[in-house]
């Protein structure tokens, strides 16, 4: 019902929060519904900062997941009242007793908090509503004072401009009223308000303590950007105050973006601007390249995030895109030299490293660093070995293990972000045949050996191709690249000799069928027609 967009209805995922207003025995519930992924947060985080209460939504059928615990510890350090609710309990394999002990285990939630409910059939959700009004305490809100609100979340308009998701405050809005926005400094005539049922349906007025949308004439997407605060255009503007900061997440893997054709970048620059309004946890700096043209380096919360941006720019703006190989962000700290670090650094003792053709010299370093994330998976007792066996491949330390219930445990790792960024969790999926689950959090950082995966054809390099990896993860690298790249190039009337390598300790061995020059440490594949 609120998966509306065409990528959230092919993938069967909830990509964005959605709104929904509901009228309840004369009681208003403003409800915003929040994807479960980790790669989608940030979406979480936004909705928190306006929520008074969260439904903490279990399978009866699966048990607490990874994503649960996660999510409950970001409303319990906000404070936030939560009423646990497990569901599909009319399906087979629901086991309810054993949800109840592990919500008791893990959150120290009675089984009389806890609410039974299948949402297929409708089976007691009349009962969450009641719980809602009963547990949840209402908005602050101050009808009398002028009006001020903040804005959550916000979408493009063709026709409208920028409409932003609002949540109310203090005072009233209805069409006609003049506003001012507090960091933009702009003033705005209220054109339409409403409340989402879960489409838009234009009110009369918005009052102190609803969630609704607000059209303002709001030219471009700056100007209703998350965490914006709104104020009557007759309050002065030093006895305003702003509200808290929403807290952007940090973005985990970057990729560069290019149009297909290069005479599409001011239309693509364009979509791209229109999309991070309605996702504000990406991040866009420009980026060129010689063979791809002018296009920009963005930043995702993950492969997942990176995928379905680039669904979304093809569905809703019509635009074909060039997404590169992904990679993560890595550190160097430059030696303490003043002469190394001004005419090469800028005068940075350390550097961030997102781009293959900006990897600092190595004689220039002092050392390396790669961030660390704090893995946690939930698995059958019997599938432990086969988890630790491939965490243990990925260069992981193993952290604590506790027992869940009588047949599941939850096992901490701290693994680096460029092993799981990729595959890490189709890998896990398929040994456990589907049964774990896997959320993880930025944990610091490690230092590592760094090198310049370079990929050359007929030996001139591709920088497109080129890849920042630590050296432990290399050659197999190397050695997929070349071989994909054998099977990707059309066959020619030529010799076409491709390479991918990096002179670094232990590129000295050959490797399969993708050969390798001793001298340099590359793989090596040739074909022709």
């Amino acid at each position: 019902m609120l998966d509306k967009l065409q990528v959230e209805r092919e993938r069967g995922i909830t990509v964005k929060a959605q709104t929904a207003a509901l009228r309840h025995k004369g009681y208003l519930l403003n409800l915003i519904d929040t994807p479960g992924h980790v790669d989608f947060s940030a979406e979480v985080s936004r909705s928190l900062a306006v929520c008074d209460g969260i439904l903490l939504l279990v399978a009866a059928n699966q048990g607490v997941q990874a994503q649960t615990i996660a999510n409950f510890w970001l409303a319990f350090e906000k404070n936030i009242q939560m009423i646990p609710v497990i569901n599909k309990i009319d399906l087979p394999g629901a086991d309810v007793k054993a949800v109840e002990t592990q919500l008791k285990n893990l959150f120290e939630f009675n089984a009389d908090e806890c609410l039974h409910i299948s949402a297929k059939s409708g089976l007691n959700v009349e009962k969450i509503l009641e719980a809602i009004i009963e547990r949840v305490p209402p908005p602050s809100a101050e009808v009398d004072r002028p009006f001020r609100a903040l804005i959550f979340d916000s979408q493009f308009d063709h026709f409208r401009g920028a409409i932003a998701y609002i949540l109310v405050k203090e005072g009233s809005l209805k069409k006609g009223d003049k506003i001012r926005s507090f960091n933009n400094d702009k003033s705005y005539d209220v054109a339409e308000v409403g409340v989402m049922r879960p489409d838009m349906v234009k009110c009369t007025e918005l009052r102190a303590g609803q969630v609704g949308y607000l059209v303002c004439n709001m030219r471009t997407v700056q100007e209703a950007k998350v965490g914006e605060t709104l104020y009557s255009a007759a309050t002065d503007k030093d006895t305003v105050q702003t509200f808290a900061e929403i807290k952007g997440v940090q973005p985990t893997v970057y990729a560069g973006l290019f149009p297909v054709e290069t005479s599409d970048y001011e239309n693509l620059k364009q979509a791209v601007e229109r999309l991070c309004l309605n996702d504000p946890s990406v991040t866009v700096t420009p980026d060129s390249s010689k063979a791809l043209g002018l296009g920009w380096r963005i930043g995702f919360l993950g492969v997942l995030h990176m995928e379905v941006f680039g669904a979304r720019l093809s569905q809703e703006y019509d635009a074909s895109v060039i997404l590169c190989q992904p990679s993560v962000e890595f550190r160097a700290l430059i030696k303490d030299n003043e002469s190394i670090r001004k005419r090469r650094y800028e005068g940075l003792a350390e550097v961030r490293i997102l781009d293959p053709s900006r990897f600092p010299d190595e004689s220039d370093v002092e050392k390396f660093l790669e961030p660390m994330v704090k893995v946690r998976m939930i698995v059958p007792n019997e599938m432990m070995g086969t988890v630790n066996g491939l965490c243990s491949e990925c260069r992981g330390e193993r952290g604590e293990i506790s027992s869940i219930d009588s047949t599941r445990l939850m096992i901490l790792w701290r693994l680096p972000l460029a092993e799981i960024a990729v595959d890490f969790f189709e890998r896990l999926k398929k040994l456990t045949s589907g049964y774990a689950s896997f959320d993880y959090e930025p944990d610091g950082w490690q230092e590592t050996k760094l090198v310049k995966l370079a990929i050359l054809i007929n030996g001139k390099e591709v920088s497109e191709f080129s890849q920042i990896l630590p050296a432990a993860m290399a050659r197999e690298r190397a050695k997929t690249l070349v071989q994909r790249l054998k099977r990707e190039i059309p066959r020619q009337q030529f010799e076409v000799t491709i390479k991918g390598g990096s002179r670094c300790p232990g590129f000295e061995k050959k490797m399969g069928g993708a050969e390798q020059t001793r001298s340099a440490g590359f793989f090596r594949a040739k074909f022709r027609f």
